[in-house]
């Protein structure tokens, strides 16, 4: 598997790592597919309770390498069709949706800048925790662009209707403490308690009843597409689902051991 993405798992949780620092681990289509094979990966594998998501060096992710991409052009490299390109793109997309409907808490750890296509991978995820130094920049306008990775799917879902065509067609750049007010971010923290913080909280997540969770985002994700009564029901079933699995589990530990 390509190094543009690494991969942890300790204490049943997975760092995901997106690695092109000299590059503020900005999108190419290696990137793009080797993250779409590792969170599949987390996503199916039984020892991990929670994921985080986050970047190499000094950044989060600054969206797709438009800077490559011209300068491949500039060479006189013949670059791919837009319609093959739009095709990549909806494939490695899944990554995003996995991130937001996988049976697991997903923590976007923003250790710098984000932008791009990143705003959509950590507005996939569950909660999104922040250096003081991290910015949010949703850049689309930049580049004539309108919006990947499920970013005009979930920062409306996250923001409101308005805020989220406040933050898309102004295109204003956020400090973390600007981001946080405006509900971009769950949790600011200073850059060198970042990683602990968000690691704290991604192993008691971990550690937790990963049925509820399982179950509680499944139903959090219906609220926002189901009508009330509809919801109701579905919200029911997954009550009784959850509670059934977590004293299943209790009465398994109290069971004593075959001699």
């Amino acid at each position: 598997m390509s190094d543009t993405v690494l991969l942890d798992v300790e204490d049943g949780v997975a760092i995901v790592t997106l690695n092109r620092p000299d590059r503020l681990n900005a999108f190419n289509p290696e990137i793009m597919e080797t993250l779409l094979g590792v969170v599949q990966q987390v996503a199916g594998d039984p020892q991990v309770g929670a994921v985080v998501v986050t970047g190499a060096g000094r950044g989060f992710c600054a969206g797709g390498d438009t800077k490559a991409r011209a300068e491949r052009r500039a060479g006189g490299v013949k670059l791919q069709p837009e319609i093959t390109r739009g095709a990549a793109l909806r494939a490695n997309a899944e990554a995003s949706r996995l991130l937001r409907e996988m049976p697991k808490p997903t923590i976007a750890m923003v250790n710098g800048p984000v932008a791009g296509a990143g705003i959509g991978v950590a507005g996939s995820c569950d909660l999104r925790f922040a250096a003081r130094s991290a910015t949010f920049l949703s850049a689309f306008e930049r580049i004539g662009g309108s919006g990947d990775y499920g970013s005009t799917y979930v920062w409306p879902k996250i923001l409101g209707a308005a805020r989220a065509r406040e933050l898309f067609l102004l295109g204003e750049k956020f400090t973390a403490e600007e981001a946080l007010a405006f509900g971009l971010y769950n949790r600011v923290f200073d850059d060198a308690e970042l990683r602990d913080r968000t690691l704290e909280v991604a192993r008691r997540l971990a550690a937790g009843p990963r049925s509820a969770w399982a179950y509680m985002k499944a139903s959090l994700n219906a609220s926002e597409d189901e009508t009330f009564a509809r919801h109701l029901d579905y919200e029911s079933m997954n009550m009784t689902l959850a509670t059934q699995a977590y004293f299943s589990a209790l009465k398994a530990a109290e069971r004593p051991a075959a001699e």
